[in-house]
């Protein structure tokens, strides 16, 4: 069954609400963790302005793999030591990058990403991945928007740790 979503907040942190509220929903009832991070990309893809990449990276127990995703093709393999991704994923906590090119270590999977946000998905103590959005605008993440993306992730974490 599928699901229609309409965004109607001009403001980031009332737009992360309505974004937060969707995906809840999305991932209700469903198990399968590669399925709701689909949904919940294509989701953010949507509501979300001014990006160029919005997805997941799973991690694999050594490194973050990519996941579902909508933008360009990506690094498939992201080292735990390695660029925002992998610092957010070693660290457990959100990476806000307002320029990517003053990021010691930043992968660019695509050259046109000036700025970066992600958020470590963990589910019961355990990391369980990355959600990580892109923007070509320099600075285009506000700490509204971090709070918003780490809202998201707090609501639907057991939905993406899950199997089938």
């Amino acid at each position: 069954m599928s699901q229609a979503f309409s965004f109607t907040a001009t403001d980031a942190a009332a737009l992360w609400a309505e974004v937060a509220d969707a995906a809840e929903a999305l991932v209700a009832g469903e198990r399968d963790a590669i399925a709701n991070m689909a949904n919940v990309a294509a989701l953010i893809w949507q509501a979300i302005p001014d990006l160029n990449w919005a997805g997941f990276y799973r991690f694999d127990g050594r490194e973050l793999v990519l996941g579902p995703f909508q933008g360009r093709a990506a690094c498939i393999r992201i080292p735990l030591d390695k660029g925002v991704c992998g610092a957010a994923a070693r660290l457990r906590t959100t990476q806000r990058v307002a320029d990517v090119d003053a990021f010691p270590g930043h992968i660019a999977c695509d050259s046109a990403s000036r700025s970066e946000l992600v958020v470590p998905v963990v589910a019961d103590s355990r990391l369980v991945g990355v959600l990580d959005l892109d923007s070509p605008l320099p600075a285009r993440f506000s700490a509204a928007d971090q709070r918003g993306a780490e809202t998201l992730v707090a609501r639907i974490a057991e939905a993406l740790a899950s199997n089938p």
